[in-house]
């Protein structure tokens, strides 16, 4: 069976439903497109018709349409193959040259490891874009502060009961469905302003059976987060301490970020008394999840909560109406500004850690903060090159730590003098790596040579082990108990019984030194004992 979202999808911008003011923006910003040439934010919760609108509109205006939807790839190269030359090119649709809309769907999800660098590239593309371009996401705030700053924005609320149970009754008379009224109602009940769950609820429970009752509707609720706008009118300017308290339960948010929300926004409708009970319920808040970072006991988050999502509405004296316009934490933007410089603080603090043997933890919370104090300014410049010098900081390093330029004459100064200072005592560190030996003497080689050829028969000046263990044996000196025989041998001359044992001593030595070499190079304890 026919899909019946996409069989009764909208054709024309006015059959649209449940979004006046929306569409009629949307419309605005078409027709007067050669006049600001910006991209729009088609934004909302699911189902509300933000595709359905763009394809309408480019069916009303005569436009060919090209999408790049959440199926496809969001690497930056992608991004600029397809969106960016459906953007400057009259050749990759049908209809060659003329104006054509390209529709990037799910445009809140350009960030992570397999759409890096999609974000900057899509701003990028906006920005230079010769054709109209429509960005449709779910989350508004998701996306980059650069990307919303550089398009028109439109918000698609979700759609009203009322508005739904038209659409139901047009389907079904068109289906030839018999079915009773109070069933249409339960079904738009149930699905909570998404007229696509809405559609797709009602095929599924026509193909089971011919007459749709309220009996029949069993669709249960389906579990769907509020809004945190929504939440955040609800909580500063109408609902009570316990239905705020349950309404922060569907709101996908933790603690600290709801407060993050709260704090920056209650000041745009408290003032006076309220505004600073408000602010005490928040500290409150604020305390238990210190606890919670202190003791990794993440029960005390319900505390949390309760300050915030109960204590504003507890702390309300006067009655809000209008219409507020609530915005994201500047906490966030805060964090983005200095990313770059966190980063480098950090790795900073990595440094001085290695070298001082503690924590990265504690060398930026305690040491940092001193060297800060003590070379402000690079003053004193001794004192200044010999942390760099320690610390092994390059010149934004140390810009940073001082506070000064890193490209002031003085910075690069001091970080040329501690590369010169760590080069040095580099030297000075290795002085004992040669001690004990000597120079080399050629004339003394040479002697050195032709007396160890005359007695190891050519070993070329590399005395054996063995050797020197004969040398020890027969030195002054080294006389063992019972060497009395060989000393008066000594003292009576020369013998020939003496010579024949020198020359057997001789061949001796020859055969171990002919069979140190067989073995490959490696002489063997037994050879040398």
């Amino acid at each position: 069976m026919t899909d019946w979202t996409e069989k009764y999808r909208p054709t024309t911008l006015s059959a649209v439903r449940g979004n006046d003011k929306a569409r009629d923006a949307f419309e605005k910003w078409a027709r007067s497109w050669d006049e600001h040439r910006e991209a729009v934010i088609l934004h909302g919760s699911p189902g509300v018709g933000k595709t359905s609108a763009a394809h309408a509109l480019a069916n009303d205006m005569g436009w060919a349409v090209m999408e790049l939807n959440a199926s496809d790839s969001r690497t930056a190269d992608v991004v600029e193959k397809v969106a960016g030359e459906a953007a400057k090119s009259g050749t990759l649709t049908e209809g060659g040259a003329g104006r054509r809309l390209v529709v990037l769907d799910e445009a809140d999800n350009f960030h992570g490891n397999a759409d890096y660098g999609g974000s900057r590239e899509v701003t990028r593309v906006v920005k230079d874009a010769n054709q109209p371009i429509v960005l449709i996401a779910n989350e508004f705030y998701d996306m980059s502060n650069g990307l919303r700053n550089a398009c028109q924005d439109v918000e698609f609320r979700d759609v009203s009961k009322r508005s739904i149970v038209p659409v139901l009754r047009d389907i079904c008379r068109q289906e030839g469905i018999e079915y009773e009224d109070a069933a249409l109602s339960a079904i738009a009940e149930e699905t909570s302003g998404d007229l696509r769950s809405a559609v797709n609820d009602l095929q599924a429970l026509a193909e089971e059976t011919s007459v749709l009752t309220a009996e029949d509707v069993v669709t249960s609720e389906r579990d769907r987060t509020e809004g945190i706008f929504d939440f955040l009118d609800d909580v500063i300017k109408h609902a009570d301490a316990e239905t705020a308290l349950k309404q922060s339960y569907d709101v996908d948010e933790t603690p600290d970020e709801l407060l993050n929300w709260v704090e920056d926004n209650v000041p745009k409708d408290y003032y006076g008394d309220e505004l600073a009970d408000a602010y005490e319920f928040l500290s409150n808040a604020d305390r238990w999840l210190g606890r919670v970072r202190a003791t990794q006991n993440y029960s005390y988050w319900r505390y949390a909560g309760d300050n915030v999502a109960a204590g504003i509405p507890a702390a309300r004296q006067h009655d809000h109406g209008g219409w507020t316009r609530y915005g994201p934490p500047s906490y966030w933007s805060k964090l983005g500004r200095t990313k770059g410089k966190r980063k480098q603080r950090d790795a900073i603090a990595r440094k001085i850690a290695e070298r001082s043997g503690t924590s990265i933890g504690t060398a930026r919370r305690r040491i940092l903060p001193y060297l800060s104090t003590m070379i402000h300014h690079c003053k004193p410049r001794d004192l200044t090159v010999a942390i760099a010098a320690t610390y092994e900081f390059d010149a934004s390093d140390l810009a940073y730590v001082t506070g000064s330029g890193e490209s002031t004459n003085k910075v690069q100064s001091i970080v040329e003098d501690a590369e010169v200072r760590r080069e040095q005592a580099a030297v000075e560190h290795s002085g004992g790596a040669f001690a004990g030996g000597r120079a080399s003497d050629p004339d003394a080689d040479e002697s050195d040579g032709s007396e160890a050829s005359d007695g190891d028969g050519g070993n070329d000046g590399q005395a054996t082990l063995g050797a020197v263990a004969s040398e020890e044996s027969t030195g002054e000196g080294a006389d063992a108990p019972g060497d009395d025989a060989t000393d008066a041998t000594a003292d009576d001359g020369t013998d020939g019984d003496d010579g024949d044992d020198g020359g057997d001593e001789t061949q001796d030595v020859d055969d171990r030194a002919a069979d140190a070499e067989d073995d490959d190079g490696q002489s063997g304890l037994a050879d040398f004992l």
